[in-house]
């Protein structure tokens, strides 16, 4: 397989645009950050605010994941080619993405998966040139885990009526932009929580998407189709049921919709927008114009995005959300539009003008640097 792979870049683009689906309600809930959390799990009591969270719930960030996964296996891949040992300078990148992801938690969002990407990434880079029977067991161990911890967390919702995941009694954020900053260096351990509980989960899903990715999963081509398929299958034709009973029977199910039925739907995503992107022959219209450059500058559309959320509701901002969010999913949706619009926009317009988005400007640089460095003094 040769040159770019077409679903690659639109397949991110989607994904990045999903998981806004999913950061949106933070953005949108009149108490912030901390009124998020306290109804975290609750259940809506409102159909249109169910249908809508299931939509976007977990779903999107699987998406993510698994791109992360297949991101890592084109490096390794392109290591291999090269010649080059590995992971070697690939740890350098994942230091440099923790790095963003810490920056991007304090100053912009309490939710942020970038660091958790880079911490699971240097596992995974490790395992990526192991063997089939070693990826597989890493992969059974994780899975388990996870299903261990769903578990659970499932049972003492159960035996507790399921009312809540719990008020974590955080006082609502300032009205400023430092006291923002100030809630996220206290409240660490809270806010990164779900981070630290789904790190099995995510590298079931790098290692699931790197293996794919050399399965041929995202190939056009007779093998990559019959692939495709059966994700589309197994993903959409199993997990969006099973996803649409554990919406139903009620919050205290909520883990078991958010860290299994989700990420199962995700492959059903992945297998059914590659088969789209490749049975399109025709020249690509507005729409894939706009998710393909959002997926080439994905990193910057995914810290813009929040930014973008940030001032619209966030009261150092327009403070949207103290004077609508009372209109619940409905204002949900139309800031999740609104962002959405006009991030295609955005990136469309840069990548017509550079071959980066902003932030990749800045990190490729800061990634490049030191190779320099060790290239001169050798």
């Amino acid at each position: 397989m040769s040159g770019r792979i077409a679903a690659l870049d639109v397949l991110r683009g989607v994904a990045i645009l999903g998981t806004f689906g999913t950061n949106v309600w933070v953005f949108t809930h009149p108490r912030g950050a901390a009124g998020f959390l306290a109804d975290f799990g609750a259940g809506s009591g409102d159909t249109a605010t169910a249908l809508l969270q299931m939509i976007s719930n977990g779903k999107f960030l699987g998406l993510l994941s698994i791109m992360f996964g297949i991101g890592l296996a084109i490096q390794h891949r392109s290591a291999e080619r090269r010649g080059r040992p590995w992971p070697g300078w690939y740890l350098w990148r994942s230091a440099l993405l923790l790095f963003e992801g810490l920056l991007h938690y304090a100053l912009v969002f309490e939710f942020d998966v970038l660091m958790f990407y880079a911490v699971v990434s240097v596992l995974v880079a490790y395992l990526v040139g192991r063997g089939p029977r070693v990826q597989l067991a890493w992969m059974a161990a994780a899975g388990a885990l996870n299903l261990a911890v769903v578990g659970l967390i499932t049972a003492a919702l159960l035996l507790t009526g399921g009312t809540a995941v719990g008020d974590p009694g955080l006082a609502p954020v300032g009205d400023s932009w430092w006291a923002g900053v100030q809630a996220r260096v206290e409240h660490f351990a809270v806010f990164r929580a779900e981070g630290f509980l789904v790190l099995p989960l995510s590298t079931l899903l790098f290692l699931a998407g790197a293996r794919l990715f050399r399965a041929g999963a995202l190939e056009d081509s007779p093998r990559g189709a019959r692939l495709q398929r059966r994700l589309v299958a197994w993903g959409l034709g199993l997990g969006v049921p099973l996803n649409v009973a554990t919406t139903l029977a009620g919050p205290a199910w909520f883990a078991v919709d958010r860290y299994v039925c989700a990420p199962l739907v995700a492959f059903g995503l992945l297998g059914g927008i590659t088969l789209l992107v490749n049975a399109l022959r025709a020249e690509a219209g507005p729409l894939r114009r706009g998710l393909t450059a959002v997926g080439r500058s994905a990193l910057s559309c995914y810290i813009g995005q929040n930014v973008l959320a940030s001032v619209l509701c966030y009261q150092w901002g327009l403070g949207l959300a103290q004077r609508w969010g009372h209109l619940g999913p409905w204002f949900t949706a139309g800031v999740w539009l609104l962002v959405s619009g006009l991030l295609p926009a955005g990136a469309s317009w840069w990548m017509r003008r550079f071959p980066r988005g902003p932030v990749e400007a800045v990190w490729d640089r800061a990634y490049r640097a030191p190779q320099r460095q060790h290239t001169v003094a050798a």
